[in-house]
C-alpha cells in the first residue's frame, strides 16, 4: 500500500513534470501505471526516511507478535488522517516473518513529534508491546532512520510506476547517470586534511 499524498508543496509534483504529463508513455498493468522513460525523484529540502519493522522469531506464540504487527496500521491510518503529521508517504513490505514499513518524513522533528505523542498511537503501542512481551523473544521490533540533505540521495526508476521517494518528491526526466552526479558532488564537496598530533 503506497500512500501518494504530498504533505508539504515542497513534495507536489507540478503538473508539467508529472508522470502523466502531455507526452510521456505510459502503459496500464496490473502493478499500475508504469512510466516508460527513465525519471529521478527530486526533493528540494532535507528529508527522512524511516524504517521500521518487526521479526517474527516463534511464528506459534501468535499472542505475543500478533499486537504488534495489527498497530502499525492503526498507526499510519492516524499518521495519514493529520495532514500536519509529517508523514509524506510510506510503503509495506511484507514477508511472512520480517513486515517493514519504509517511510518517507518532512523533517526528524516531525517523526520524533509523533513516535512521543502520547495520544498519538505510537506511545500507547510501545509501551503495550513492553508489558506484554516476554524474555521468550517471540517477536523483534527494530527501526533504522536516515536524514537526507536534499543534494545527497540518487535514483532512478525507468519502466516503473510511481515508487518509493518517486511517489512523495518530483518526478523529473533523467539526464545522464543520477549515481555519477552524487559521485562527483561528493567528490567536489572541500574534505579537511589529516592533522596533525
Amino acid at each position: 500500500m503506497d500512500d501518494q499524498r504530498s504533505g508539504s508543496d515542497r513534495f507536489a509534483v507540478p503538473a508539467d513534470r508529472r508522470a502523466d504529463a502531455p507526452g510521456a508513455r505510459r502503459a496500464e498493468t496490473a502493478m499500475g501505471d508504469v512510466i516508460h522513460e527513465k525519471v529521478h525523484a527530486e526533493v528540494d529540502e532535507d528529508f527522512v526516511v524511516f524504517l521500521v519493522g518487526m521479526r517474527i522469531n516463534k511464528p506459534w506464540r501468535v499472542g505475543k507478535w500478533l499486537p504488534p504487527f495489527l498497530a502499525m496500521p492503526r498507526l499510519l491510518r492516524r499518521l495519514e488522517a493529520d495532514p500536519d503529521s509529517g508523514l509524506l508517504g510510506y510503503r509495506v513490505v511484507f514477508s511472512p516473518r520480517e513486515p517493514m514499513v519504509v517511510q518517507y518524513w518532512r523533517s526528524a522533528e516531525d517523526l520524533f513529534r509523533a513516535a512521543t505523542d502520547p495520544e498519538g498511537g505510537h506511545v500507547p503501542a510501545w509501551l503495550a508491546y513492553n508489558r506484554d512481551s516476554d524474555l521468550s523473544g517471540a517477536a523483534g521490533i527494530w527501526h533504522e532512520t536516515y536524514l537526507v540533505r536534499a543534494d545527497a540521495y540518487e535514483t532512478s526508476y525507468r519502466n516503473m510506476p510511481p515508487f518509493g521517494l518517486g511517489t512523495v518528491g518530483r518526478l523529473a526526466p533523467a539526464k545522464g547517470t543520477g549515481f555519477g552526479r552524487l559521485v562527483a558532488d561528493a567528490e567536489a564537496v572541500e574534505r579537511p586534511g589529516p592533522t596533525e598530533v
